[in-house]
């Protein structure tokens, strides 16, 4: 099982870029740059590792070694590539190239699924669909990279990682010069959805097993630290689980609770809400009831291309902040009920008249017995 960890990118030690001094190539010098480059920087890897260099070490960026061995910062980010496909090194977005623990493959950083490691994907996965053998060859990267729906660059990384893998191999082929090496692998598509969508499967797994029904989820900030992620992705992905009944934000000491565990398909009012109100009324927005109420006042009184009241007459009629209108009709908006016109004639308009919203705040309901309490005459 992979252990996760996040960089602290105030307290990384920057490797100098001149260590790379050594490595400039010369004007006699005939062959691969990046060949060249990769074999030596390796080699440098190996042998300062634990020494002079340690796991998460920032490499320096790509135009400082462009800058320093006068070659492209396009084969600067060849060479990088091809030492994290041998676990030399890894990437963070906003952070930079960092030294990867090679004495501990199971230590990971999350970081969001690239298009290259989901290229490797797609080509595993079209060895696979058309049943390709030992030795058979592989389509032209062009028309690859048409079938995968990649990039051309972005696939022939791809590839030169699957030969790092052992599944493909370069040949001089005249009409291919990829071919089968090996199909004995498994296709993992599901590891290269986006980072958030990963992390709010993280969250669920943990409601399921820490917490219950009503619980006062954790902050952003402990969760980052938790999962090893930015307090921005935790953000994104409680979003998520938001959306889907999972929790509840609510404003001051209260925080975000639990209203529904991952696993139900109805959503279960904590303890906190209202005893008669269905929980699907009550684990909203305020601004999503008034979006709700603007909607049925569209449907019984403004047809298409009428002009809705202004934000602060819509405000003075409801008695609700014109925050929370404004909101309500940039999301109406959105889905396509509202459009909105400038100048003389400007405002909100009906662009689209809603069905019509059942918006019976209450219904009969079954008492626990467990929150009653009865008392015998």
């Amino acid at each position: 099982m992979n252990t996760f960890v996040q960089p602290d990118k105030n307290n990384l030690k920057h490797i100098p870029i001149s260590e790379f001094a050594e490595f400039i190539i010369g004007f006699d010098f005939y062959g691969s740059k990046t060949e060249y480059l990769t074999k030596n920087i390796e080699k440098w890897i190996k042998d300062n590792f634990g020494k002079t260099i340690a796991p998460n070490d920032l490499m320096p960026n790509k135009k400082l070694m462009s800058d320093l061995l006068d070659v492209s910062i396009g084969t600067v980010q060849n060479v990088y590539r091809k030492l994290e496909n041998k676990g030399l090194l890894y990437s963070k977005q906003s952070i930079g190239t960092l030294i990867a623990d090679i004495k501990n493959k199971k230590l990971k950083v999350r970081k969001s699924t690239s298009k290259r490691e989901l290229a490797i994907e797609l080509i595993k996965a079209f060895i696979l669909k058309n049943n390709l053998e030992k030795g058979q060859p592989l389509p032209s990267i062009r028309n690859l990279s048409k079938y995968i729906n990649i990039p051309v660059s972005t696939t022939d990384s791809a590839l030169e990682n699957l030969v790092t893998l052992g599944i493909v191999k370069k040949t001089t082929l005249r009409d291919s010069c990829w071919i089968v090496k090996n199909n004995k692998f498994t296709v993992n598509l599901e590891d290269n959805q986006n980072l958030v969508y990963n992390v709010s499967l993280d969250l669920k797994h943990y409601i399921l097993k820490k917490m219950k029904i009503g619980d006062k989820f954790l902050t952003h900030s402990e969760l980052a630290k938790k999962f090893k992620v930015s307090v921005k992705t935790i953000h994104s992905a409680i979003e998520i689980l938001i959306e889907e009944g999972i929790l509840l934000p609510k404003r001051g000491r209260y925080g975000t609770c639990v209203v529904k565990m991952p696993i139900t398909s109805n959503i279960q009012p904590s303890v906190e809400s209202s005893i008669f109100a269905k929980a699907q009324f009550t684990a909203r927005y305020h601004y999503n009831r008034i979006q709700d109420l603007i909607k049925n006042m569209i449907i019984q009184k403004y047809p298409v291309n009428s002009k809705l009241p202004s934000i602060m007459e819509m405000a003075n009629l409801i008695d609700v902040n014109p925050n929370t209108i404004r909101k309500a009709y940039s999301n109406l908006a959105n889905e396509g009920y509202l459009k909105f016109s400038r100048g003389r004639y400007g405002g909100t308009y009906v662009n689209e008249v809603p069905k019509l919203i059942d918006d019976k705040p209450f219904e009969w309901v079954a008492v626990n017995p467990q929150y009653a309490n009865f008392t015998e005459n």
